[in-house]
This record gives structure tokens, C-alpha cells and sequence, in this order.
């Protein structure tokens, strides 16, 4: 880890192309996270900045949007098939 930037540098290879473009996701959504809030999900975590309830509630809400997001792209598909 760079002690001045707080980011740790890592060389993975991947042999599966699908799970290389999922962990970039990963880490390009963790990178938009810590530019929005500051703090990483470990900062937040050990510092203790939410608790237990908080994170249920954060990701009864990413399910709920998820479920709403489904919907959307079934009435995509419906409507392409009309």
C-alpha cells in the first residue's frame, strides 16, 4: 500500500474475460464511491460510520431498485417483441 495515497497496487491475471470485466466494474464503482463519499467501504466500516441496520438498509434498497430495473428491461423486451 502507497502510505501518501492510501491505494494498494496489485497485477492479476485473469483467464476469464467475463470476470476480468466484472472486477473492473468493481473497482471503477468503488473508485466513483470514494470520489462521492470520501472513504472507502473499509473507512466507513472500521470507523464505524455505519452500523449493521444501515447496511441492511442499504442493500434492502440496491435489491429493491434492482427488482424495479428487471421490470424496466422486460417491458424493453415486450414492447421490442410487439
Amino acid at each position: 500500500m502507497d502510505a501518501k495515497s492510501g491505494v494498494t497496487t496489485a497485477t492479476m491475471r485473469f483467464r476469464d474475460p467475463v470476470v476480468q470485466t466484472v472486477c473492473a466494474k468493481f473497482l471503477d464503482r468503488s473508485n466513483v464511491g470514494y470520489e462521492k463519499y470520501g472513504r472507502t467501504l473499509h473507512d466507513e466500516r472500521t470507523g464505524k460510520h455505519k452500523d449493521l441496520a444501515g447496511y441492511l438498509n442499504d442493500i434492502q434498497e440496491e435489491l429493491m431498485d434492482a427488482i424495479l430495473y428487471i421490470q424496466a428491461a422486460r417491458d424493453e423486451i415486450e414492447e421490442a417483441q410487439q
